[in-house]
């Protein structure tokens, strides 16, 4: 069954949704709190290889890894993991523990804050 958007966005209203306006102006809240976050710390912001990768659908450690161009099997060993605990946080069966993913970002080099 196909909708009209007009009608969708109606249905969504009368559902208790946010209005298109609403939900506009939650948008933009979230947008200016993300800038005004990259301004306070301009490490935070992802480097363009990493974001393009999320958008290709890639979990953010496999992103990272990639650009950073390192095997599994060494990052395993760097962050001092077992590689298939490594392996579920990649293809996000698990988050990993804070300890896990603070390894990994040192195994990498990178911001543990950007792995939180």
């Amino acid at each position: 069954m196909v909708l009209p958007r007009a009608e969708y966005e109606a249905l969504l209203v009368k559902k208790g949704e946010l209005s298109e306006e609403e939900e506009e102006a939650a948008d933009i809240a979230v947008f200016d709190q993300r800038m005004a976050e990259l301004e306070e710390n301009p490490e935070a912001a992802l480097p363009r290889e990493v974001n393009a990768a999320l958008l290709r659908g890639a979990t953010l450690v496999r992103a990272l890894r990639d650009w950073r161009g390192v095997r599994q099997q060494e990052l395993a060993a760097k962050a001092e993991l077992g590689q298939g605990y490594l392996s579920d946080i990649e293809r996000g069966r698990s988050q990993g523990s804070p300890e896990a993913r603070e390894s990994i970002a040192r195994a990498l080099d990178v911001p543990k804050e950007w792995l939180r």
